[in-house]
């Protein structure tokens, strides 16, 4: 291997998932080594995929052991608009070349952000019972009631895990449906917080609590769904719950470090922010107890910055993971390498194409992630598979 290995491709491909699509990124060498990174435009700004195919020519003929000139290159491409859709053009790219470059060397990824502390990383069930609401089509078993929440609560401690969480879920005037009213589901800008709905929200806790016990941690996701006044009202109204963080997404971090400063519970934050710079109020601020980062959207590497930040201002950090199988492990090794690690976010609730797209499934162990020590991330999508199942048109019409 010489000093210099040069990349010679860069590609964008996607596939069906269910309710979204996947969205990967190949990068090739000229030693014949394949990178890879998932990213995600369901959840995230539309156009990153393009975004992506805009910046490859800046990429290729780079060296992959250079991870960080190129995404300075990367940086000062888009130096006028940072965040959104080009941020996470480039940490998506940055990831496939850490991936690639550790192919290269023949080490595990997390050996480059310093070596793993940890072999293994505590994962919480994202979205228990959510998802099965949400889109029953693909999650089963159905959740209707709050004795289906109490059930799922209950499957969660049976199946080893130690946390779980849930967004906000309502079950009265009919069966049980979901709350997002910050994201538009319902269309409801003044996002007010009425008693009936705090009321809701702990009757779903109570049941999450009665199904999984009392050594289960329970998180509550907020996101955008309220403002300052309605998640201070939905707080008082669980305060005498066993809550191990409340979730709450806010722009402004003055307004986040009140909520905290009036708040049982720790807070967490900030899994929508790109770049350590939009951190950087809110540690100031000490807004809140946890903070999420989203090493999917800011690069692996970067997501290093980010939480040595946040460990000199004494916070303890998250990884934001609710994708496919790849993204899991970019995030365990992000997580085995950090010393101020919280917990991980997962998704457990999984779809059948999951099998033939991804090489291998995360190994969990009484709530755990096992940390692989394989050369990259330790799991690869399979190309064939993301051809064979072509993306749906995204956003889905109304």
């Amino acid at each position: 291997m010489g000093a210099n290995v040069k990349i010679t491709a860069l590609e964008t491909l996607a596939c069906d998932a269910g309710r979204r699509n996947y969205y990967f990124i190949k990068v090739n060498t000229e030693d014949g080594v394949v990178g890879w990174s998932e990213y995600d435009e369901s959840f995230g700004p539309p156009g990153v995929s393009l975004a992506i195919e805009r910046f490859a020519p800046l990429v290729i003929g780079e060296d992959v052991l250079a991870h960080e000139r190129i995404f300075a290159k990367l940086f000062n491409a888009k130096r006028t608009a940072t965040g959104s859709t080009s941020g996470l053009a480039a940490g998506a790219i940055e990831n496939a070349v850490l991936d690639a470059k550790a192919k290269t060397l023949g080490v595990p990824c997390h050996a480059l952000l310093g070596g793993k502390i940890r072999d293994r990383v505590r994962v919480y069930w994202s979205h228990c019972a959510f998802w099965r609401v949400n889109f029953p089509d693909h999650y089963g078993p159905p959740v209707t009631s709050l004795d289906d929440i109490k059930a799922a609560g209950a499957e969660a401690r049976d199946q080893g895990f130690t946390a779980l969480k849930s967004g906000i879920l309502l079950s009265e005037d009919g069966p049980v449906r979901s709350w997002g009213a910050g994201f538009g589901r319902p269309f409801y800008p003044e996002l007010n917080v009425e008693k009936s709905l705090s009321r809701q929200i702990r009757a779903e806790y109570e049941a999450f609590r009665d199904g999984a016990g009392p050594d289960m941690d329970i998180l509550l996701d907020l996101n955008f769904n309220a403002k300052t006044e309605g998640f201070l009202e939905i707080i008082r109204e669980i305060a005498d719950l066993d809550m191990f963080w409340i979730e709450i997404d806010s722009d402004n971090p003055k307004a986040l470090a009140y909520i905290r400063n009036h708040s049982p519970f720790p807070i967490s934050s900030c899994e929508t922010l790109i770049g350590l710079r939009r951190f950087l109020p809110y540690f100031d601020a000490q807004s809140m107890d946890v903070a999420i980062i989203d090493a999917v959207w800011n690069g692996v590497w970067q997501s290093m910055k980010i939480a040595a930040a946040a460990d000199a201002h004494e916070v303890n950090i998250a990884p934001h993971n609710f994708y496919g199988h790849l993204a899991t492990m970019m995030n365990a090794h992000f997580a085995a390498a950090v010393p101020n690690l919280r917990i991980v976010e997962t998704d457990i609730d999984r779809i059948p194409i999951d099998k033939e797209v991804f090489s291998a499934e995360p190994v969990i162990e009484d709530g755990y992630l096992v940390v692989p020590d394989t050369p990259g991330w330790g799991i690869d999508p399979i190309e064939e598979a993301i051809r064979a199942n072509p993306p749906k048109n995204w956003p889905p019409k109304n």
